[in-house]
């Protein structure tokens, strides 16, 4: 790299900086506002929110928060994290930066888990479960684990939104207390854990999709959980489930729940009275 090249920004392993971002209306600040002032701010809003704008980061996606840690939440994601943060400081900057108050933030990148299994990885483990390899059975299942992984890993790395409504997000943590450490545990037990992990969520297929981002180094929680169900109920299933697995009964620690509704600008500024 020559002295005048800056290095890149976007995480080396191929995948994007992620922020998710929860803002309230300041009311009293709003009721101060005319008519006029208030249409402009809901304009900026529209505007700095729209995911085809010039300025949006690859990912955004806006939200209605539930209950009142928030009033509307921001998810993006993008290989350029100075992108993602233009957003917010475009929204702060302007007209509805003195109405907005910032209500809480997670910033994390994507990434594919080191619990994930290499091809080879995934035979061994059928084998070590009694289907010899030289069975038609265990190449079929092999092949089709291979045909699936690359998907999968794409799909973790840089994310399309699913079609759901319903969605939450989640910080968290595993436990380092003396008779819980995850992280004295060998890589060999804390992958079996995460096995059986992923496979209580992935009964739920269909139903609900899930973004797991990590935020070592970058914020106070070590990864954040990204759900998205077709239903609001679906959302309290997998989590209630999934919370009996060892890996989380144990080991886990969450933070606050944010859980809302996929809406567009003008349905936040609609569903939050911001016009009227």
């Amino acid at each position: 790299m020559s002295a005048d090249q800056e290095p890149s920004l976007a995480p080396a392993g191929g995948g994007w900086h992620c922020s998710h971002l929860y803002y309230r209306f300041d009311r009293g600040a709003l009721a101060q506002r005319s008519a006029e002032q208030r249409s402009t701010i809901a304009a900026v809003l529209r505007e700095t929110l729209d995911p085809q704008s010039a300025w949006a980061p690859t990912r955004l996606q806006t939200t209605i928060i539930s209950g009142q840690k928030a009033d509307f939440g921001v998810m993006m994601m993008d290989p350029d994290p100075l992108k993602i943060d233009a957003v917010h400081q475009r929204l702060m900057s302007g007209p509805a930066g003195g109405v907005l108050q910032p209500a809480y933030s997670f910033v994390s990148v994507t990434e594919i888990s080191e619990y994930v299994p290499t091809v080879e990885q995934y035979a061994q483990r059928l084998a070590q479960e009694g289907d010899p390899p030289e069975s038609p059975a265990h190449q079929a299942k092999v092949k089709a684990y291979g045909d699936r992984l690359e998907g999968m890993n794409r799909q973790r790395l840089t994310p399309e939104f699913p079609p759901y409504k319903a969605t939450c997000f989640y910080p968290m943590n595993k436990a380092r207390h003396p008779a819980a450490n995850w992280f004295t545990l060998s890589k060999e037990e804390r992958g079996k854990l995460m096995g059986e992990h992923a496979r209580s969520g992935m009964a739920f297929a269909g139903r609900v999709s899930q973004l797991i981002t990590v935020a070592l180094g970058f914020d106070d929680w070590e990864w954040g959980v990204t759900l998205w169900a077709g239903n609001p109920e679906y959302l309290k299933d997998i989590v209630y489930q999934m919370r009996f697995d060892e890996a989380s009964a144990r080991y886990a620690q969450f933070g606050s729940f944010y859980v809302g509704y996929v809406a567009t600008p003008q349905e936040i500024l609609e569903h939050c009275r911001v016009l009227s």
